[in-house]
């Protein structure tokens, strides 16, 4: 019942939003709201605010009048595959650097004064203007017969949005364990790895599941942008561009990407909450402890 209750609040939550979206276009100013010459609401016109019947109709449709053309949501679901892949690489990559960073400070509290600022500093650093000096430092690497891939840019820049909540996750999930329990432990001389494979890793679960998920979602997102500031193909960074700009002429395909994105958030979140099912022993843990 309470899995039933979370879907159905899900549900209600867009029903919502889908309403609010149609009575804002059917009651809202023509030219949208415009304050001290800012414009703070968007316009109602189809151009700028499709129904959504129409955007969603739309999915079903050809993504051009060429012949053979295949439907919106193929494309779409193909861009998308493409970029759930690349955030997957990034996110396996932000995990293995953020619980590596988590043990080391953990270990060594001099570590965590001296880490942890600049990690918290990095996520300061525009992720438009970064992209593009990574791809061009990758197009420099030659080891052997290795090349560097553009995709791999692409999963670089995804894990370096994907670590840092792991990393502040993982640290906070480390240090949990009750001092009494700790206490215990070092009474028992059990030593650093045996703690922290039975005590300090068991307790971490309740802080590091949030954290995964909040990584997931910014491995996607940090691809999305990557594919748009490095010009990589094939993903749904790039089809956002491109419809974008069809969209005078065609403004409810535009949105087929933006659906796309989202439901690739949701996939991302969604494999995270499969983990957490697997480890839901360990839920028990008191995380105010």
């Amino acid at each position: 019942m309470r899995e039933l209750a979370r879907w159905g609040a899900g549900a209600l939550g867009i029903a919502v939003l889908i309403i609010v979206w149609e009575l804002y276009k059917a009651l809202g100013p023509a030219d949208g709201l415009v304050i001290a010459g800012v414009r703070v609401l968007p316009r109602t016109s189809d151009l700028a605010m499709p129904h959504v019947w129409d955007m969603v109709a739309r999915l079903g449709e050809p993504v051009s009048r060429a012949d053979g053309a295949e439907p919106l949501w193929v494309a779409v679901a193909s861009a998308a595959l493409v970029t759930l892949g690349i955030a997957a690489v990034g996110w396996l990559m932000g995990l293995v650097v953020g619980l590596v960073l988590a043990l080391i400070m953990q270990r060594w509290r001099l570590a965590e004064w001296g880490l942890l600022p600049w990690i918290i500093l990095s996520q300061t650093i525009p992720l438009i203007a970064f992209a593009p000096v990574v791809r061009s430092w990758g197009s420099r690497i030659e080891i052997g017969a290795f090349e560097w891939q553009d995709w791999m840019s692409v999963a670089l820049i995804a894990s370096y949005l994907a670590f840092f909540p792991i990393a502040v996750g993982a640290l906070k999930g480390l240090q949990a364990p009750d001092t009494i329990h700790l206490e215990l432990m070092r009474s028992y001389a059990v030593g650093w790895w045996k703690t922290l494979t039975a005590l300090r890793l068991p307790a971490a679960v309740p802080y590091l599941l949030p954290a995964l998920r909040l990584a997931a979602a910014n491995a996607v997102i940090g691809a999305i942008v990557a594919e748009v500031s490095t010009g990589l193909q094939g993903g749904i960074g790039r089809i956002l561009i491109q419809y974008a700009g069809q969209a005078s002429g065609d403004p409810a395909k535009a949105w087929g990407p933006i659906f796309g994105a989202i439901v690739l958030g949701l996939a991302a979140a969604g494999s995270i909450a499969l983990l957490g099912a697997m480890l839901g022993r360990y839920r028990r843990v008191e995380v105010g402890a």
